[in-house]
């Protein structure tokens, strides 16, 4: 029988009983459920929080016979069946402060009819409390209230600080009675992409434990590598067959491709679970998860704030910075790190700094793509660039071909994600060179100063210094001055010296340029 992928699938009942694939994280959810009475956890869209939250609606359901087989079947001894109330604001319209109520009008509606409530109270944040109170003292047990995106409403207004008033006014009595109702609750599972800490719900409800950066849980969204292989391991095999692949070949394109996600401290890597589970079905590597979302608002916040592309990569930012979003008026990063578009590379016990960087090819390739025509126009790319001669250039060491092609590709800008025009060329540089595949670093710093640009291909090191209104002898007396090239003094490769300078009145290159080999190699 053919492996069935629960693609795009978010109900663990019609998982199960239609015999699609399962990871079984219930191990997880038994561990997180008996440590906890509130947690919140943030993870980007379509990591599936969703299939999680049914999976835990179904568990404290007391529904034994959907999990038969799997590890929680053993582990829980009582079964009990809980009240659970289930809000999802994944697919409301959140157009208005109108639209708002009116979804959550529609939920708390249908719970007092399957409660029996006849004559409800007058404020929502008083209904929803009242349906907890009652579902506890009808069934005998405590209540299960899980939240699934409860950050939607919010993070579609993100910017109008306005609307975000109105819409606090609405939310925040809805999301405070979790805490007047802490004595009918046996457990909250909160799911969102980041925390607004003026809701109530991180502010008042101060028993809500955020796991999103926990070790014990960084693995309970998306799919390591070795569950892929337990779970999947014959659509791995069939992808392999397909291709003529060897099954770990196969492997280590998938995890390039997709895995890279990194949650806590430890790192354990997980792989994107939308586009592993349609990769392994079509047997071809695309952009599936990247296509199903275009990130203008962060390239629009990128562009508010000023944030060159360069410094995405390498970013160090605290565990604070990481799981908030009030920040945002001053700072990107964070709501970038949290849609999934960056990932914690590494982590510093000593200063508690996460060091951040793109999870996987399919998201820097496609971040980068997109990011490109907010800097330069799509036709002048089109045109002026290929792929193919760009990458022969610089395996060729053919520095003069290389930037006559610079020199053709700068046009007039849309709009500019950065201060000054310097910065501006060397972002649309680092952007182009990063998705041609080439190894590439900005501002590298040295103990003399700091590198506008260093690219390398497996025969040459090119060290590029780059002036505005300034001369290409200016440029390359600065790489000489200043011992740039002293680093790769005994690299085996050629190191090729590129200083060039920027026209203000051509608005690219000009072409004085000048090109040397580094003299007196060890």
């Amino acid at each position: 029988m053919a492996l069935l992928y629960p693609i795009g699938m978010q109900n663990f009942p019609n998982i199960v009983n239609r015999g699609y694939a399962y990871v079984d994280k219930t191990a997880l959810i038994y561990q997180l459920t008996h440590t906890f009475a509130a947690c919140f956890l943030s993870r980007p869209r379509r990591f599936g929080k969703s299939l999680l939250l049914s999976t835990m609606e179904a568990y404290f359901r007391g529904r034994r016979e959907l999990f038969k087989g799997l590890a929680i079947e053993e582990l829980e001894k009582d079964w009990t069946v809980h009240p659970v109330i289930h809000i999802d604001l994944n697919n409301g319209n959140f157009g208005s402060k109108e639209r708002l109520s009116s979804t959550l009008e529609g939920q708390i509606t249908k719970l007092e009819r399957d409660y029996g409530i006849t004559n409800p109270l007058p404020e929502i944040g008083q209904r929803f409390g009242e349906i907890i109170r009652v579902a506890c003292e009808a069934t005998g047990q405590q209540v299960v209230v899980l939240i699934d995106e409860y950050d939607k409403p919010m993070l579609e207004i993100m910017t109008d600080e306005e609307a975000q008033k109105e819409y606090r006014q609405v939310l925040k009595p809805f999301y405070g009675t979790l805490k007047a109702s802490e004595q009918y609750l046996r457990f909250i599972f909160i799911t969102g992409v980041t925390k607004f800490a003026k809701l109530s719900v991180f502010s008042d409800l101060n028993q809500l434990k955020d796991i999103s950066l926990l070790p014990d849980y960084d693995t309970l969204c998306g799919i390591t590598t070795q569950e892929m292989i337990q779970y999947f391991g014959s659509g791995v095999e069939a992808f392999a067959q397909a291709k003529g692949w060897t099954v770990d070949e196969t492997i280590a394109k998938l995890e390039h491709k997709y895995d890279g996600y990194h949650f806590s401290s430890r790192k354990t890597g997980v792989l994107n679970p939308f586009s592993l589970l349609n990769a392994l079905s079509d047997k071809d590597l695309e952009a599936y998860w990247f296509a199903t979302g275009t990130p203008t608002f962060l390239a629009r916040l990128m562009e508010r704030h000023h944030t060159p592309a360069d410094s995405l990569v390498g970013y160090k930012a605290t565990s604070e910075l990481l799981t908030s979003v009030e920040s945002v008026r001053t700072n990107p990063i964070p709501v970038i790190y949290q849609s999934g578009y960056l990932t914690i590379k590494d982590y510093d016990e000593a200063t508690r700094r996460y060091t951040l960087g793109f999870p996987n090819e399919e998201v820097e390739q496609g971040f980068l793509n997109f990011l490109l025509p907010y800097y330069v126009k799509k036709e002048d790319i089109n045109s002026s660039l290929t792929i193919e001669d760009f990458v022969e250039d610089f395996r060729d060491g053919k520095a003069e071909d290389m930037l006559k092609r610079v020199q053709s590709l700068f046009a007039d800008v849309n709009f500019e994600l950065v201060l000054d025009t310097e910065a501006h060329y060397k972002n649309v540089l680092y952007i182009v060179f990063k998705l041609i595949g080439l190894q590439v670093e900005v501002e590298r710093h040295t103990s003399q100063g700091s590198i506008d640009m260093v690219v390398k291909t497996d025969r040459y090191v090119y060290i590029i210094e780059f002036k505005y209104k300034g001369t290409a002898k200016k440029a390359i007396d600065q790489i000489i001055d200043r011992g740039y090239a002293l680093p790769y003094q005994c690299d085996p490769r050629t190191v090729l010296l590129i200083g060039a300078s920027f026209s203000p009145r051509t608005r690219t290159l000009s072409s004085r340029w000048i090109i040397q080999p580094l003299k007196g190699k060890a």
